[in-house]
């Protein structure tokens, strides 16, 4: 089939030369410095003030393209080239940006304009841009002076760095193991993951299977295979990565951990507040970092019953196959046979049924329902051969496009994510449309037949486009506040983790699924076991996200800034009080904690379960008024998902439910009733 080429510009990623790209990054910092040293003194009419944003506007849009491809190319076909450049190109990056964040007379012009008689008359995207941009100049050292400006500058350099080398030593850290792998070894292991391992052996030249610690073999290890001491190895491998008890400690990440946390601090400091989590929480929904502690501790409490309860159960199944101790490579292994034995599901059983073109049409027609939009697929140049370019379209008017690069592959960073590529707003062409790139590791195809999906995947899937969606429907034409654009950190989830709910119900995943060789749509007693094993071992998942917003939060808390003795420390403190299944002493797992040191997430990864509690109370709505409600999907659309940063997290919210959140759906949603378990 051929299809119809992209209607929107996109960018030529089959011919776009590295040396291109640098001379745009290059013009568009040069454009930025140029209009920056020209601004000497505060416009005096409020039309040229206007001006004056706009062209921020404008400049940021040209920087942000430029600057998003070499981040993303950076990201899923990472080699020495791309790194090098980006590494060229940071910290004239990190410079320019530092001097517009403390730009003395672009913040004058923003502070006069708030204060003008006519602010009022501004629309409301207009006067968030400019309350959010204030915040933003504060939290930036505009007031800074002398010495102090000067370290400031130097710290936000440093960090870009730091965060760079972090990425690049977890990257580097997860590609330097592999493992050939024996026929005796890869008992246990469904066929479909021996072909996969067997695929990774083909890429390394190898007559064998490999094991290696991209998520796919790594979970399938983990997951299904019998040998004890394989499971351990890789365990000891995965948690060590980027430390100094992995086998390549030239990647440890210890040090740059130590001054991270060090400069943050230092920063924090010099911006007037306690500690970098104080200045965190400055810009995000929840007030302060007592707030945030209560709310964890207060989830904590309700998820150890049923984690103690969950963590006895594998303690008794392992005891079957005469396993005395359970280790923490045991977990995974027995959660799975306890899972089959239980509710006779396996997620082998079930990843025939939801091959990644029927899941991915099967998406598109649960958001159709909600919200009245199609996708269609078009053709553009793409950076790899597994990616998909499609458009958004609403009764023929398209809205936006997106990219979606789903398989895991060499070269390319771990996890799952959303960034924008192109923002909505209004230009001196017309209005720009958004786009964005939707990137997962999921397991790949093996040939002939397509990738075949867990339902674990299938939920990150609609999860990353929750995020998507929020980019893509915004009806805010200005940049700074356009889809996730100034939306308080700790509910930027609200979107991603409220589309999750939709992997749970019949009607979706009979759209979802469609078994790989019969056709046939989910069978009932696979529908009943998976929807019956919903809130398996949810007190240890939760517990285990708590355990990580904890450690983030009370490492950059602390005052003075820790050690890397005293970061272990903070978290084996945490893990004596909230894991229910104790670690090895060897685990480094913050080592490779990329969130918190090479993404946004510092000082707010419990944004995790702060947005739960707002997407479980939103989709409590939908339970009630029909989740395929078009009436319901059309105002959180128009409430949450069209406002970005227009409106504040929680006036978004409350507009939406009619009031503030409650905490009663999560619990609910987690298959808890009063801190308990509910059967």
């Amino acid at each position: 089939m051929t299809l119809q080429q992209a209607t929107l510009p996109v960018p030529h990623f089959d011919q776009l030369p590295l040396a291109d790209l640098k001379q745009q990054i290059q013009q568009a910092l040069e454009q930025g410095q140029q209009f920056l040293d020209q601004l000497t003194e505060v416009p005096a009419q409020l039309q040229q003030q206007l001006d004056v944003l706009a062209k921020v506007d404008q400049l940021e849009n040209n920087l942000s393209e430029s600057w998003g491809i070499l981040s993303h190319l950076n990201a899923v076909m990472n080699n020495p080239e791309t790194r090098e450049l980006y590494q060229e190109v940071l910290p004239a990056l990190s410079e320019y940006y530092t001097g517009l964040g403390q730009h003395t007379v672009l913040y004058q012009t923003y502070q006069q304009l708030h204060d003008h008689a006519e602010f009022a008359q501004l629309s409301a995207a207009q006067q968030s841009v400019i309350k959010l941009a204030l915040r933003d100049f504060k939290l930036s050292g505009v007031a800074l002076t002398g010495d102090a400006k000067t370290r400031y500058a130097e710290i936000s350099a440093r960090l870009s760095q730091l965060s760079s080398e972090f990425s690049n030593h977890v990257l580097d850290a997860t590609q330097a193991f592999f493992l050939p792998l024996t026929e005796q070894q890869l008992q246990g292991l469904p066929q479909s993951s021996i072909e996969l391992l067997k695929q990774y052996g083909q890429q390394r030249e190898l007559d064998q299977a490999v094991a290696t610690l991209d998520i796919p073999s790594y979970l399938a290890i983990m997951t299904y295979a019998d040998d004890r001491a394989l499971r351990e190895q890789l365990y000891q491998a995965y948690t060590t990565r980027a430390s100094d008890q992995s086998s390549h400690p030239e990647f440890n990440n210890s040090e740059i951990m130590q001054e991270t946390l060090a400069l943050r601090q230092e920063m924090a400091v010099l911006l007037g507040f306690e500690s970098y989590a104080a200045y965190s929480l400055a810009s995000k929904m929840a007030p302060d970092v007592s707030t945030v502690q209560k709310f964890l501790v207060e989830l904590a409490e309700h998820s150890r019953a049923p984690a103690e309860q969950e963590i006895a159960e594998l303690q008794h199944i392992a005891a079957q196959d005469g396993v005395t101790e359970l280790k923490p490579w045991d977990s995974t292994y027995y959660s799975e046979k306890l899972k089959q034995q239980r509710f006779s599901l396996s997620q082998e059983d079930l990843k025939p049924y939801f091959p990644a073109p029927r899941v991915i049409q099967g998406l598109f027609a649960v958001v159709n329902r909600l919200y009245g939009i199609q996708v269609v697929e078009r053709a553009a140049p793409l950076w790899h051969p597994d990616v998909r370019y499609f458009e958004i379209e609403d009764q023929g008017q398209v809205l936006g496009g997106f990219y979606f690069d789903l398989y895991a592959r060499s070269g390319k960073r771990g996890g799952a994510w959303m960034s924008g590529f192109r923002s909505r707003m209004q230009t001196s062409e017309g209005l720009q449309k958004p786009i964005c790139y939707m990137v997962g590791n999921f397991t790949p195809p093996v040939a002939p037949q397509p990738a075949l999906l867990s339902h674990d995947e299938v939920i990150t899937l609609f999860h990353e486009f929750g995020h998507g969606l929020h980019h893509l429907l915004t009806e805010v034409d200005q940049i700074s506040v356009a889809g996730t654009h100034g939306v308080a950190w700790d509910a930027v989830e609200l979107p991603s983790q409220f589309m999750e709910f939709w992997t749970w119900d019949k009607d979706s995943l009979d759209s979802l699924s469609e078994h790989i060789d019969s056709k046939q749509q989910l069978p009932q007693n696979l529908l009943t076991a998976l929807l019956d094993a919903r809130f398996f071992q949810s007190g240890m998942q939760s517990l285990r996200q708590i355990e990580f917003a904890l450690f983030d939060l009370n490492i950059h808390a602390a005052n003075p800034a820790l050690n890397s003795a005293q970061i272990q420390s903070t978290l084996d403190d945490i893990r004596d009080k909230y894991a229910v299944l104790p670690t090895t002493a060897s685990n480094r797992f913050q080592n490779s904690f990329s969130h918190i040191f090479a993404g946004g997430y510092a000082a707010g990864y419990y944004s995790y379960k702060w947005a739960e509690v707002l997407a479980s109370d939103a989709f409590d709505r939908f339970e009630q008024e029909g989740i395929f409600n078009t009436e319901t999907g059309k105002e959180f659309r128009k409430a949450v998902l069209a406002v970005g940063g227009k409106d504040s997290a929680l006036t978004a919210f409350v507009n939406f439910r009619g009031r503030e959140p409650k905490i009663d759906a999560l619990l609910r949603h987690q298959g808890w009733t009063n801190g308990a378990k509910s059967a």
